[in-house]
């Protein structure tokens, strides 16, 4: 049997990583074979890759780019879920798993709406976090 490693991951932060499961994740959404570049990144570099390939100019949360059937890359703006958690006064882990949930699921080719967030919250539960409603940017 052949084991695969989905999910590579770059902290381009001076932080931690978040502690979430990412790998059992991304397998529990997107299958064995998907293979996920998360990057663990910042404002700066949030924003400047949305005004560069999204034409968007504010610090998004989470960006996800398809590239294939099987390839994807999160980029996954820890301080701005720091900043939301507060905000909603939530754990900030709990913010950071709903928006890398987020983020896997517009990979596997999810829009906005009530399936969305519905399944959001199915997958947070099934990992033991809460699931709050509100994605916002």
């Amino acid at each position: 049997m052949q084991k695969f490693h989905s999910v590579e991951i770059w902290n381009t932060t001076r932080g931690a990583l978040p502690r979430l499961p990412f790998e059992t994740m991304t397998r529990a959404i997107l299958g064995i074979r998907y293979q996920l570049s998360l990057v663990i990144c910042a404002d700066t570099l949030a924003e400047r890759i949305n005004r560069e390939y999204r034409n968007k100019s504010y610090k998004p949360n989470v960006l996800s780019f398809p590239l294939s059937k099987t390839e994807g890359e999160i980029f996954l703006n820890v301080r701005k879920a720091a900043r939301e958690a507060k905000q909603y006064g939530i754990p900030q882990r709990e913010r950071e798993a709903l928006l890398f949930v987020h983020g896997l699921l517009h990979l596997k080719g999810m829009v906005h709406g009530r399936t969305m967030e519905s399944t959001e919250q199915r997958v947070l539960r099934s990992f033991g976090l809460h699931a709050q409603a509100d994605i916002q940017k």
